[in-house]
């Protein structure tokens, strides 16, 4: 019998998942699939791969030694072309879970093009990735202001994006002036309810001004925008969102810009399948090349 490398990429998610059910959630399918994956590799193989207990799926010494070679070819797979026309043609849901500043991004200028390069997957965007867990396959996938770095999981950094201080001239106009960083303890400011800050990338008040907290909070982006554009105070916000609204000032362009980026992250198993590689392949070069949209100029130059 054949060896397939889709049955080692069943045997590494029972390797690493340590059970049939859950390797079976990381691949999208059942665990019946699962364990007849791992009988036919076995087959093939002559070997037995894994000892069963009531802990689960724990490798034998061939199966140890197997996990090793099936990683290198693993790597090697991930430097392989993906055929974007025959994956788009795959069809089912897929799960993304983003910020809700990218989720905006994403349906203004990436969604049609999605649409357009894979018209047969059913796209589910979820902006509360805070509560979902990749692990529980509750998201296939999760664009992060933070790399991953425990567990079977892998981030790639898709671009970066800066933020800046914002309010309006009408709010500006009626409070002391601005100069400096310090002069902002004599402002209302806009921010985020610190105790739901999910990820480190979103506490931007401390490093504006060390001690600065905010009196108007919002756990979403967008209430703080409405907040500021109603002449409220003045809040951190992208650029990308900010530029929209021309009633926004940009406050100390010179002394304050914040810059975070955005990360595709993953299971490492999901990376290996086909369609999902496209998708990733997609996301990333889509906002690398709308990257000038993204970082604000320098507006020291002018």
């Amino acid at each position: 019998m054949a060896l397939s490398w889709d049955d080692l990429q069943f045997f590494l998610a029972v390797a690493r998942e340590g059970q049939l059910s859950r390797a079976a959630r990381v691949l999208g399918t059942s665990h019946v699939t699962v364990s007849r994956r791992i009988d036919r590799l076995e087959q093939a193989l002559n070997a037995r791969l894994f000892e069963r207990n009531p802990r689960g799926y724990e490798p034998t010494p061939a199966g140890r030694r197997l996990v090793e070679t099936a990683e290198r070819m693993e790597e090697a797979a991930d430097q392989i072309p993906v055929d974007q026309g025959a994956a788009s043609r795959q069809a089912g849901p897929l799960r993304l879970a983003v910020p809700e500043g990218f989720a905006s991004l994403f349906s203004q200028h990436l969604w049609p093009d999605f649409i357009t390069q894979f018209p047969l997957i059913s796209l589910e965007l979820i902006t509360m990735p805070q509560i979902l867990s990749l692990s529980r396959r509750e998201a296939d996938m999760s664009v992060t202001l933070d790399p991953i770095s425990s567990g079977p999981y892998r981030s790639e950094r898709m671009a970066n994006y800066t933020l800046h201080l914002y309010a309006t001239e009408t709010y500006l106009a009626g409070h002391p002036a601005i100069a400096r960083r310090d002069d902002l303890r004599a402002h209302r400011i806009i921010g985020y309810i610190e105790e739901m800050i999910f990820a480190p990338g979103l506490d931007y008040l401390n490093e504006v001004l060390p001690g600065i907290r905010a009196s108007i909070k919002s756990s979403s982006v967008f209430n703080q925008l409405a907040a500021a554009r109603n002449h409220l105070g003045v809040v951190v916000l992208p650029h990308y969102i900010a530029t929209k609204y021309p009633e926004l000032r940009i406050i100390l362009p010179d002394e304050v810009t914040l810059t975070r980026s955005y990360w595709l992250s993953c299971h490492r198993d999901v990376r290996t399948m086909r369609r999902e590689r496209a998708v990733i392949a997609f996301l990333t070069d889509s906002l690398r090349a709308r990257g000038s949209d993204l970082v604000r100029p320098d507006l020291g130059d002018r």
